[in-house]
C-alpha cells in the first residue's frame, strides 16, 4: 500500500498556495533558441542486463560538482550522500492510481521536494535515487532489439522530466530483477559508489548521509525494504514524512530481523548434535526448504557414514526410494535429506525401514518460514555460503511446505525425534553476511 503525505499536515486545500516546481532556469531554457542553449547531458545505460542507470548533468552543474569533489579531495573531507526512493517518496501519481498510467502521470510527492533536493546539493550532498522497478521489462534489450520496451521508455521519459525540473547533478538507479541490485540488497549502492569513485579510501560520511523511503515497516507499508536497505548500507533512515515534513517517527513492525537469531556465545547445550545408535538406521529429516537440513547432514551425519538421499539431486521421490533401498541392501545407513512435510510422505520411509527391520529416526527442523526464506536468499546470493551452488527457490516452495506440514510424532513409527532449532554458526565474516537483510 503506497503512502502519501498525511492530509493533516498541510493547510486546507482552499487556503493552500500552490507553488510552481518549475525552475527559472527551466523556463529560460524553454524560450532559449536551441543554438544558444547550454549543453545538457542525460545518459542511460543498462548494467548486467538488470540495472537501469540514468545520469543528468549540464555544464554549470557539472562544474559545481567537480569543484566540490576536488575540494573534498584536498581537505580530506568525506562526501555526504542523500539517497531517495522514487515512487511515493519523491513523486506520486497525478491520477491518484497506485501505478502511473503513462509517463506523464506524476507529480511531486510534496511541493517542498524540489527545493529540498536543490538545498541538499547546495550544501554539498551527492543526491541519488535508488529504486526497485520490477515492472520495467528489459526483454528487447536482452534480445538485442532496436526498440525499447514500453515500460522502460515510460520510465526514462518520466524520470528525465523529474531530472530536468530539478536541474541538479542527479543519478537514478533502478533494479528490474530479483538479484543483488534489488533493495534491500546493496548492489545499487555499490554501483553508485563505483560510478562516483567513492568506493575507495572510505570516502563516504555514512553517519552524515541519509536514505529516505516509504517502505519503512510501518503499519500499512507494503514492506520494510527501504529501512532494511539503509541498515545494510549503514546510513540513517527517514520516511518521506519525517524528512520533508518533519513528522515524528512512527511505529516499526519488522516481520523478520536476522540479528535476533545471532547468539554471540551459543550455549553448547542448545546446539543439537546427532549420534548413531544402531549399526544400521534410516534417519528422516522434516523441515522447510532453507531450514538447515543439508548443513546438519554434512556436519553430523556424513562423518558417521550415513548415505545422503536428496530429491534435488535425484529429481523424484521414486528415485530417492530406489537409491535408499540400494544403500540399505548394502548395509549402509541412510539420511533422507528432503522436506518430508506430511504423514503420508513420511509413511513411505517408515514402511521402508520396517521392511529392512531397522529403526527409523526423525530429525525435526523448526525454523520459521521467514527465517528459511532468509537462509535461502543468503545462500543463493553468496557463493562462499553455497557449496552446492543452489539457485534461489521460488516462494511457492516455502508456501507449499507450510500448506502440507504436519508435525512429526513418535506414533508414526519413529524410535526418537531430535528437535533442531536454528542457531547460526559460522565465521565472523559469514556472520556479517548473514546478519544483513536479503529479502
Amino acid at each position: 500500500m503506497k503512502r502519501s503525505a498525511s492530509p493533516g499536515v498541510s493547510p486546507p486545500p482552499l487556503k493552500r498556495k500552490v507553488e510552481s516546481t518549475t525552475t527559472k532556469a527551466a523556463v529560460a531554457s524553454f524560450f532559449t533558441p536551441v543554438s544558444q542553449k547550454k549543453p545538457e547531458k542525460i545518459t542511460w545505460r543498462i548494467v548486467n542486463k538488470s540495472l537501469v542507470v540514468g545520469k543528468y548533468d549540464n555544464k554549470s552543474t557539472a562544474t559545481s560538482e567537480q569543484t566540490t569533489t576536488r575540494r573534498e579531495e584536498v581537505t580530506g573531507k568525506k562526501r555526504k550522500i542523500a539517497a531517495f526512493d522514487l515512487d511515493s517518496t519523491l513523486i506520486t501519481t497525478a491520477s491518484g492510481n497506485r501505478f502511473a498510467r503513462n509517463a506523464r502521470d506524476w507529480k511531486w510527492w510534496h511541493g517542498s521536494v524540489p527545493d529540498r533536493l536543490r538545498e541538499l546539493t547546495d550544501k554539498g550532498y551527492q543526491v541519488v535515487v535508488i529504486s526497485n522497478q520490477k515492472k520495467i521489462s528489459l526483454k528487447n534489450e536482452l534480445k538485442g532489439g532496436q526498440s525499447e520496451s514500453k515500460s522502460l521508455s515510460n520510465f526514462k521519459e518520466m524520470t528525465t522530466a523529474v531530472m530536468r525540473q530539478l536541474d541538479i547533478p542527479l543519478s537514478i538507479y533502478a533494479a528490474t530483477q530479483y538479484d543483488d541490485y534489488r533493495k534491500p540488497r546493496t548492489g545499487m549502492w555499490k554501483e553508485f559508489l563505483d560510478d562516483h569513485d567513492l568506493d575507495i579510501d572510505d570516502r563516504v560520511d555514512l553517519e552524515g548521509s541519509v536514505f529516505v523511503g516509504d517502505a519503512a515497516g510501518r503499519p500499512g507499508d507494503h514492506s520494510c525494504v527501504d529501512r532494511d536497505f539503509a541498515a545494510n548500507v549503514g546510513i540513517p533512515f527517514k520516511t518521506p514524512e519525517e524528512f520533508f515534513l518533519n513528522a515524528s517517527p512512527e511505529q516499526v513492525i519488522r516481520e523478520f530481523d536476522p540479528a535476533k537469531f545471532i547468539q554471540e556465545e551459543p550455549d553448547s547445550a542448545a546446539v543439537p548434535t546427532f549420534s548413531k545408535l544402531h549399526p544400521q538406521e534410516l534417519v528422516l529429516f522434516c523441515g522447510s526448504p532453507g531450514a538447515g537440513k543439508s548443513t546438519f547432514y554434512w556436519r553430523y551425519l556424513q562423518p558417521q557414514g550415513y548415505k545422503r538421499i536428496n530429491q534435488d539431486i535425484l529429481k523424484s521421490r521414486a528415485n530417492c526410494i530406489k537409491a535408499a533401498r540400494e544403500h540399505l541392501q548394502k548395509g549402509s545407513s541412510v539420511a533422507i535429506d528432503n522436506t518430508n512435510p506430511s504423514l503420508d510422505v513420511r509413511k513411505e520411509w517408515t514402511d521402508l525401514a520396517r521392511s529392512f527391520k531397522i529403526p527409523a529416526r526423525c530429525v525435526h527442523f523448526t525454523a520459521p518460514a521467514a527465517l528459511c526464506r532468509h537462509n535461502d536468499a543468503v545462500r543463493a546470493a553468496n557463493p562462499c555460503l553455497n557449496p552446492e551452488h543452489r539457485p534461489p527457490l521460488p516462494g511457492m516452495a516455502f508456501a507449499d511446505f507450510q500448506r502440507r506440514y504436519q508435525e512429526p510424532k513418535l506414533e508414526e513409527g519413529f524410535e526418537d525425534i531430535t528437535r533442531v532449532d536454528f542457531v547460526f554458526r559460522g565465521t565472523e565474516e559469514e556472520k556479517a553476511i548473514w546478519k544483513k537483510f536479503w529479502i
